[in-house]
């Protein structure tokens, strides 16, 4: 696929994915509000808009990496009108729902064509063009994105033709943040009873409850790695945005609302910028002492 192709925000997550676009031999054009983060991908080959509407005005289609709601929101209104009728934004990020549905009405009035393609992974992973992506929206727009889209992912699902992406990306994030609180109990337990973290690990990981999940985070779980994947404070974020939509839709989800405490005062004694499963430290911190 030969296009123009503008990329807004190119952080931790979004650069990675637009550099492996320049490997590729792709011409880009990226915007950050971060001046470090553009100069790293101009001296890698990009062009750069100064504004999101140059990027808007100057491409056929734009990928978007931003942290929340209120950046969407923002970037939406300035590249609905810059984009031409007929061109494809494909926005990467995790998102609401509410904020997704929005953002679809106010490009569709504009005749752009809308991809929610959100992805699941760790920055060392979108390093290695391995990202799982969960896209739905727009069916022309997949079938001309994908092999785009192809280039920084290992795994791709086309869900359907509206917000299901979005949903499947706040199924995927309970289990993962979910996965971090019952280990750090389990672990607690273990460690009570006599045993080493480093072999429960081990046992664990050679178990029927062993996943890659799990297993990237051995290291991080037994020695405390300090380079954090995705930090405490980000998952409280999306366990709001689990929260949130559920409340939306109607229905009960006590067990993630337990979780969500947990990271939040997690937060609020000074480990947001730790990695996520840094939550089974927490937990053995704030537990009652033996005896």
């Amino acid at each position: 696929m030969s296009a123009k192709i503008g990329w807004i925000g190119v952080g931790k997550m979004g650069a990675p994915m637009a550099g492996h676009l320049l490997a590729a031999g792709h011409d880009l054009t990226v915007f950050d509000t971060n001046a470090v983060n553009v100069a790293v991908m101009e001296h890698a080959g990009a062009q750069v808009g100064d504004t999101i509407e140059a990027v808007g005005q100057a491409s056929e289609l734009v990928f978007t990496s931003i942290p929340d709601d209120n950046a969407l929101q923002g970037v939406i209104k300035a590249l609905a009108p810059a984009m031409a009728s007929g061109t494809i934004l494909i926005d990467t990020s995790t998102v609401s729902p509410d904020a997704s549905r929005s953002a679809a009405e106010v490009l569709s009035a504009h005749g752009i064509r809308y991809l929610r393609a959100p992805v699941s992974g760790s920055t060392t992973i979108a390093a290695a063009a391995g990202l799982t992506v969960l896209a739905s929206g727009d069916r022309s727009a997949w079938e001309e994105a994908e092999p785009l889209i192809a280039r920084f992912s290992g795994e791709r699902f086309y869900l359907g033709p509206a917000d299901e992406a979005r949903f499947m990306k706040l199924v995927l994030n309970t289990l993962v943040g979910g996965a971090a609180s019952l280990l750090g109990e389990a672990i607690l337990l273990g460690e009570r009873g006599g045993l080493d973290r480093a072999a429960m690990m081990d046992v664990i990981l050679k178990s029927a409850v062993a996943s890659p999940l799990l297993g990237y985070k051995r290291e991080t779980v037994v020695v405390d790695a300090t380079v954090p994947a995705f930090r405490l404070d980000q998952m409280v974020k999306d366990f709001s945005l689990i929260l949130d939509a559920a409340h939306t839709e109607k229905i009960d989800m006590d067990v993630s609302a337990l979780i969500l405490k947990q990271y939040r005062a997690a937060v609020e004694a000074g480990w947001q910028g730790r990695d996520f499963f840094a939550l089974v430290d927490w937990i053995r911190d704030t537990s009652s002492q033996p005896g």
